[in-house]
């Protein structure tokens, strides 16, 4: 993995994260428009990379198979960086993972990340109807080795995946006489705790923490990863990244509506309903009690909203405690103009480098 260094007077590197949120109202056709627009925009305004999650039956999330869209937005898009953050590997076959990635990697590259999460992306009875067993979790490292034998060809001899290929990848280079093109996809690690951290730091690779799903341990969790980290062939020296919500706008009392409108969603999934992405008007109806009230806060403000100042000041406040390389805008909102608008009023911020200038 070659470092990516800051563009603009960021003191980071700046990427975008989209959940293809998908607002009541909104059609998953028009939320899927809307991802390629941002991805466009991301793109001429310097952002380093575009990634796209795993989630699953979700009336206000719209991707179940981020690799879809990236290979989409590969003639949609020039420069930026396109990858998963992440494929959630106990929901699927490491064969099957690295041959798509390998598919992506031959598209596009030098251009496709590969992030690898153990959670579900979605409830339980989803996860069992994805195949998914009771100890998944649990097989969560040993998928992983499977998979980068597969995207390596590097099984051990007496492996029982020794002589099953993946393709397109290197096997496949060697065999018709060509140049493998480059080291294929860049594979992160991705998590929200310090099992995650430790993993990432075993296995050499980057590292990517969810703050948006919790913040407890994200100190813990980077100092983890700094100081275990086992330098690899792949990556020399810790490379950390950071995911947070943010709404940005010219008036900060819309930013904070639309941030309520993710926290609602929150707070739906803790009741055991569907995530789903009311308007603010909606939210602002809810009668919530006093529990509930508090979780709403919580989620609101766990995002960083207001105007683009004051997303970059919180932005950098998280960056002088934590150290991290790289921050990911998590676009949040019922609104995709919002999202857009977040994209774009930071990039302005710290005077992003236009990619098609």
């Amino acid at each position: 993995m070659n470092r990516p260094r800051p563009s603009g007077t960021a003191p980071f590197v700046l990427s975008v994260l989209d959940n293809a949120l998908t607002g009541v109202g909104s059609s998953a056709q028009e939320a899927l428009d809307e991802v390629i627009s941002l991805a466009r925009l991301a793109d001429q305004r310097g952002y380093h990379r575009f990634w796209m999650s795993e989630h699953h039956a979700m009336p206000g999330a719209s991707i179940p198979s981020p690799q879809l869209m990236v290979a989409r937005l590969i003639g949609e898009t020039e420069h930026i960086r396109l990858g998963a953050g992440g494929i959630m590997m106990p929901n699927h076959a490491p064969l099957a993972v690295a041959e798509q990635f390998g598919m992506l990697h031959a598209l596009a590259p030098g251009r496709i990340d590969l992030g690898l999460g153990r959670a579900p992306g979605t409830d339980g009875a989803t996860a069992a109807a994805l195949r998914r067993h009771r100890t998944a979790n649990d097989e969560f490292p040993e998928q992983i080795a499977e998979l980068l034998g597969f995207m390596g060809n590097n099984f051990p001899h007496g492996h029982t995946y020794r002589d099953v290929p993946a393709v397109p990848g290197p096997w496949q280079a060697e065999q018709n006489r060509v140049p493998q093109a480059g080291p294929g996809a860049d594979i992160w690690i991705l998590g929200s705790s310090p099992y995650s951290a430790q993993l990432a730091a075993r296995l050499g690779r980057p590292y990517a923490f969810a703050l948006q799903f919790g913040s407890a341990d994200v100190l813990n969790a980077l100092r983890i990863y700094r100081e275990q980290f086992r330098p690899s062939e792949f990556l020399g020296e810790p490379y950390s990244l950071v995911s947070v919500g943010a709404v940005a706008d010219e008036d900060p009392v819309e930013a904070r509506r639309q941030s309520a409108t993710t926290a609602m969603g929150m707070l739906r999934m803790f009741q055991r309903k569907s995530f789903s992405i009311f308007s603010p008007e909606e939210v602002e109806a809810f009668e919530a009690n006093f529990p509930e009230r508090q979780i709403l806060e919580e989620y609101t403000d766990r995002a960083l909203h207001g105007t683009a100042a004051e997303v970059a000041a919180g932005l950098e406040e998280l960056h002088a405690q934590t150290g991290f390389d790289e921050v990911m805008l998590v676009v949040q909102g019922h609104s995709r103009r919002t999202q857009a608008r977040t994209v774009e009023l930071i990039a302005d911020h710290y005077d992003l480098a236009l990619n098609n200038a």
